[in-house]
């Protein structure tokens, strides 16, 4: 093996430094801390349940999402989700579920970060909060309630034109 003074790299490492260097500016997303803020599970049916949900109910979903800084590079994600089950008579369930997550971020851009933010990071909370909603209504007495995948750039488009034409509306 060749001796070589300590402070001189190799040519190989040379390589990795200007690679390491390039992935340094690579925007970058971790998830530092994950949490259910707030859940609720109301069943209003009490023992007539298994007969209100043989009736077929109508099932209804609300998903939102926000999004707020912490501090340097941290932003805490927030995923609502709001599942109302009812028969044409009565309201079976209501679960509600806040879960949230801490976020950090690195070399994104300032006119992305608000799309990395609001579609990213819910995109990656999602299965833990749909599991979390499948485990709270069959706990709460009903088949578990498994909520299809979202399409969150869907939703933060659809957000984007709402805010738009909120906006349009006060000119």
């Amino acid at each position: 093996m060749a001796d070589q003074p300590e402070n001189t790299p190799s040519p190989a490492e040379n390589g990795d430094a200007a690679e390491a260097a390039g992935a340094d500016l690579a925007p970058q997303m971790g998830i530092e801390l994950q949490y259910v803020k707030d859940l609720s599970f109301e069943n209003l049916q009490g023992p007539n349940t298994p007969d209100a949900v043989q009736q077929n109910p109508d099932v209804r979903i609300e998903i939102n999402t926000n999004a707020r800084p912490l501090d340097a590079g941290r932003y805490e994600v927030t995923l609502f989700i709001r599942a109302e089950a009812k028969t044409k008579d009565a309201p079976i369930f209501i679960a509600e579920l806040t879960y949230a997550g801490v976020f950090v971020l690195a070399n994104v851009p300032d006119d992305a970060l608000s799309a990395v933010l609001l579609i990213e990071g819910p995109r990656l909370l999602f299965p833990f909060a749909r599991n979390i909603i499948a485990d709270a209504t069959r706990e709460g007495g009903v088949p578990p309630l498994l909520i299809n995948p979202v399409d969150f750039v869907q939703l933060f488009q659809d957000r984007q034109a709402e805010a738009a034409g909120n906006g349009a509306a006060d000119a």
